[in-house]
This record gives structure tokens, C-alpha cells and sequence, in this order.
């Protein structure tokens, strides 16, 4: 896969992904890139082009796909930066911030459940 190619979108998202990827340590060269035909909503446009992207990256036996906007070129930014995102859950835990998000979300459940069981007593099982 070529990073150098052209996104469709500013280029500093693109740059910063760029960053991102070589940060990572992940070699562009082993990224493996198919398109489709996608299906679903987006009319004729949708059912004759072929703008559905796929990668994978052998080394970490990932797999994205990605069909959401009608683009090619934006859905293989896209398809890019939700692979950039999970080697970064995989690479690096502590920087990832899907992670941190997730994390996050997960001690607002627990503190929201904890108040509620204050409140209320304990919710029987």
C-alpha cells in the first residue's frame, strides 16, 4: 500500500495517520489492499463501483473493512486508520486511545452502578 497517495481529505489528517503508522513500526509494503463492489444503501453508485476496501497485514493477522462513504479514496483512509487503531491496541495498550476511551467508559459504568447500589441496595441476580 502507498501512503503517499491521495485520501481525499486534509493533509493533516493524512499526515498525521502517516505518522502514526510509521510510529507503530508498521511496514506499508505488507499491507494488503482489495476492493469490491459494495452492497446496501448509495443506489447505482454503490452496486457498479468498486469502492468497498479491504486490508490485511499479515504480520499482525488483522483485517478491516471498510464501505462507508461512496469514495474509494476516503474509504481506504478510513479502512487505513481503523487499521493504524487496532495494531495500536495490539502494539502499543498504554498509548492506544480507543483503549483509554474504552477504559473510561468502563469506570463511568462502574461508578454509575455503585451509586445505584448505594441508592437502591444491591439488585437481585
Amino acid at each position: 500500500m502507498r501512503l503517499d497517495a491521495d485520501f481525499g481529505v486534509t493533509a493533516a489528517k493524512a499526515e498525521s495517520l502517516r505518522a502514526r503508522v510509521r510510529g507503530l513500526g508498521l511496514d506499508p509494503a505488507r499491507i494488503e489492499e482489495s476492493f469490491s463492489r459494495g452492497g446496501g444503501k448509495g443506489g447505482q453508485k454503490i452496486n457498479k463501483s468498486a469502492n468497498r476496501v479491504q486490508l490485511y497485514y499479515a504480520p499482525l493477522e488483522l483485517r478491516v473493512a471498510c464501505q462507508r462513504e461512496r469514495r474509494q479514496s476516503l474509504n481506504r483512509f478510513l479502512a487505513l486508520r481503523e487499521l493504524v487503531e487496532r495494531a495500536e491496541m495490539i502494539l502499543s495498550p498504554k498509548t492506544s486511545p480507543r483503549l483509554a476511551e474504552f477504559d473510561k467508559t468502563r469506570r463511568r459504568k462502574a461508578r454509575a452502578a455503585s451509586r445505584a447500589a448505594e441508592k437502591y441496595g444491591e439488585a437481585p441476580r
